[in-house]
């Protein structure tokens, strides 16, 4: 293998947003699992959440106890661990042919905070780079994961390629990704995806890092605010 660069200042995150509450045996974990191994065999600082277990309220703003809910876990527990990341990587089951409840509510909650901004003056995501995992025993990894993404980086996250990886049995009732026999731990087309998903996401991070996050250029909020549209002209001469 060619020599790879140190990534052990690197920080990861990965949300599992399966439906089942801790300890429950969760497939997407397994498939989690395989990513995150490789990412501690470079060293890389991996944090792990399954987004179930804590009592994150419902809603698009940064703290929905100012919205009338009496509890909410995002604000002190969930958001400093995604604002530390560089690399986000959002996993979850397929139920009916679409990503799951949690995962939807995740990205709810990450919306919420995309209107702040980072130390450069940009939207507070850019500089980090997103990935998805998807499980399941139906169709919909393609569809499950493009939506995943495209909510990330309309956000702010930049996108490698081959950013998702996945596995799905056969369609219907049948073995999901960690029951004995399903064939999924063994899989070569998953395995593959996950090990260049991984490795994708481990060097477009890289890059942002060395080159001290996302260019700044045409695109600072408080610039924009104050006048400054880099050459961009509303409602231009036909030409």
């Amino acid at each position: 293998m060619a020599e790879l660069p140190d990534f052990s200042d690197l920080r990861a995150l990965y949300v599992n947003c399966t439906l089942k509450r801790s300890p429950e045996k969760s497939h997407t974990q397994g498939l989690i699992d395989a990513s995150v191994a490789l990412m501690r065999e470079h060293r890389v600082q991996v944090d792990d959440l399954r987004f179930v277990d804590v009592d994150v309220a419902t809603g698009v703003y940064p703290d929905m106890r100012e919205h009338g809910w009496p509890a909410d876990d995002w604000p002190e527990e969930v958001w400093p661990r995604v604002e530390a990341a560089d690399i986000l990587v959002v996993g979850g089951p397929i139920w009916l042919g679409d990503n799951s409840s949690i995962t939807k509510k995740f990205i709810e909650r990450l919306y919420a905070m995309s209107g702040e901004t980072n130390d450069r003056g940009q939207y507070v995501y850019y500089g980090k780079v997103g990935g998805a995992i998807i499980t399941g025993n139906e169709d919909g990894i393609k569809h499950c994961a493009q939506n995943i993404l495209y909510s990330l980086q309309h956000i702010g996250y930049s996108i490698p390629p081959g950013a998702d990886a996945g596995w799905i049995g056969e369609a219907g009732p049948g073995p999901s990704y960690l029951d004995p026999g399903s064939g999924g731990p063994e899989n070569d087309f998953t395995n593959r995806n996950t090990t260049f998903m991984t490795y994708n996401l481990l060097h477009l991070a890289r890059l942002l890092k060395d080159a001290g996050g996302f260019p700044v250029g045409g695109n600072v909020r408080s610039e924009w605010d104050h006048g400054e549209h880099y050459g961009f002209e509303a409602n231009p001469e036909y030409r």
